[in-house]
């Protein structure tokens, strides 16, 4: 296999998306009954983080760890990217030294500008226009609870962010139905959601996207950089609060998701997070096997 990046689902097929999702779930038992392998012994991958994170960064140096690998990390302040250098140069010094690069940033347009100049595989640990690493542990975790995803109806409730657009994407190439519940200035991406209108229903009432569906997901109200907005985010959103109320529309046995971190009382309420149909510390563990499952991936190696 060539040289392949990681910038967003739409870099798998199907059946690649569906191969990881796999791998994972094996890598998750394999490390439960102790029969991890080193198969990134020898291997270095740099970690560019130009937002904070604590799931991402955690998840990748755990898994990096387990898998006999070493991570290199440098923050918002630890790299010359925080005085000017530029992401092409960047990305020609650290891919000349190590096997694996990845970048946790704000526009996507930089981590489009690592790619294109690195010569090894370039990992979107988020962006502000798309999240696919958390898309992957969300589809685990519904595969581990529910089974085959095809087909189902999944309701995204809140924000047309960065989340919501990778879910929009797995509902395209997984080929199941998003009902997308949103304010009408917070829907997502025109461009994307055209490339994924046939699998994709946007409203601003979120009982009529909760309805029969078997997964809820919902997101902050404010993600990171839009702190100054919080107060006006919070009162356009109220309706879209997910409570027991909202979580009754949905399927009887629907799971929710969140990918954290949770406010409780404002996106969700402390009885839908940790009750009974939550999934999301599993959903959060599973950042850490799906992400071993795609560097193993992306570097081609087998156990």
């Amino acid at each position: 296999m060539g040289l392949r990046h990681f910038l967003s689902l739409n870099d798998l097929s199907a059946s690649e998306l569906k191969l990881i999702i796999d791998r994972a779930i094996a890598l998750k038992a394999s490390l439960q009954d102790n029969r991890t392998r080193d198969v990134m012994r020898g291997k270095v991958a740099v970690l560019v983080f130009e937002k904070n994170s604590t799931r991402t960064r955690i998840s990748f140096e755990c898994g990096i760890a387990q898998l006999g690998g070493h991570a290199v990390f440098m923050g918002p302040a630890e790299s010359q990217l925080s005085r000017g250098e530029s992401v092409e140069d960047t990305a020609r010094v650290i891919s000349r030294m190590s096997d694996l690069v990845i970048m946790r940033t704000g526009a996507h347009e930089r981590i489009e500008e690592m790619a294109n100049s690195a010569l090894v595989p370039v990992i979107n640990g988020l962006t502000d226009f798309n999240h696919p690493c958390q898309l992957l542990a969300d589809l685990q975790t519904y595969i581990e609870y529910r089974g085959d995803i095809t087909g189902i109806t999944a309701a995204w409730i809140g924000d047309g962010n960065n989340v919501c657009h990778s879910w929009m994407n797995a509902a395209r190439i997984l080929d199941f139905r998003l009902n997308i519940a949103t304010p009408q200035e917070f829907r997502p991406n025109q461009a994307l959601y055209d490339q994924c209108r046939s699998n994709v229903f946007v409203t601003d009432d979120p009982f009529e996207a909760a309805k029969n569906a078997e997964v809820v997901i919902t997101d902050t109200w404010a993600s990171m950089g839009q702190e100054n907005e919080r107060s006006e985010r919070n009162n356009v959103f109220k309706p879209y609060r997910v409570d027991s109320k909202l979580m009754q529309c949905a399927h009887r046995d629907a799971l929710f998701m969140h990918c954290l971190p949770a406010y409780r009382g404002q996106e969700v309420t402390a009885e839908v997070i940790d009750g009974p149909q939550s999934v999301v510390f599993p959903e959060a563990e599973n950042r850490l096997h799906a992400q071993k499952a795609l560097m193993k991936f992306l570097l081609d190696v087998n156990d």
